[in-house]
C-alpha cells in the first residue's frame, strides 16, 4: 500500500511515516516508480508506535521493542514493567508540577497581601521589595566556569 493510504488507515500522518521511516524504524519497499510500498504487516508496527508515542514513549525507547514486536518476541511482563516505569515517571512529573503550582499561588497569595498593606520601606522608591524566595540583589548569581558555558557555532 502506498503512504496515503497507510496514513489513512492508521490515523497517522503522511509526515510522521517518514519521518518514523527516516529514524528506520519503519522500511518500505520501492516501486520501480520510487514511490513507498507498505506491505500491510506495516499497519500493525505503525499502530504499535501510535499507540507508544500516546503513552509518552521516546522513539528511541520505541525501536529496540518494535524490533521484538516485528519478530514476535516481545514478553507481555516487559510491556508491563515498561509502562509502569513509565506510570512512575508520570507520577514524578505531575509532583513537580503539583510543587510549581504550590510555589505560584504562593507568589500569588504574597502579592495579593501587597494590594492591601502599605508599601515597607524598601530598596528606594518605586523599587519593588524582594520576592519570597528570591535571592536578593546583593547576592550575585553564580556563573558557570568559563569553558561550560555554551558556544554559539559560527553559520
Amino acid at each position: 500500500m502506498q503512504i496515503s493510504e497507510l496514513a489513512s488507515r492508521t490515523g497517522v500522518s503522511v509526515h510522521a511515516l517518514r519521518h518514523y521511516e527516516r529514524l528506520g524504524l519503519l522500511q518500505p519497499l520501492r516501486r520501480p516508480n520510487g514511490y513507498r510500498d507498505y506491505p500491510e504487516s506495516t499497519r500493525r508496527e505503525v499502530v504499535f508506535i501510535a499507540m507508544s508515542r500516546q503513552l509518552g514513549f521516546a522513539l528511541a525507547d520505541i525501536g529496540p521493542r518494535l524490533l521484538q514486536y516485528r519478530a514476535g518476541r516481545l514478553p507481555v511482563q516487559e510491556m508491563v514493567d515498561a509502562l509502569e516505569e513509565r506510570a512512575r515517571e508520570l507520577q514524578t512529573q505531575i509532583d513537580l508540577l503539583q510543587a510549581r503550582k504550590r510555589r505560584v499561588t504562593d507568589h500569588q497569595a504574597w502579592l495579593r497581601e501587597r494590594l492591601h498593606k502599605p508599601a515597607p520601606p524598601g530598596p528606594g522608591p518605586g523599587k519593588p521589595s524582594a520576592w519570597p524566595g528570591v535571592r536578593s540583589a546583593a547576592a550575585p548569581p553564580a556563573t558557570p566556569p568559563e569553558d561550560s558555558r555554551p558556544t554559539r557555532r559560527p553559520r
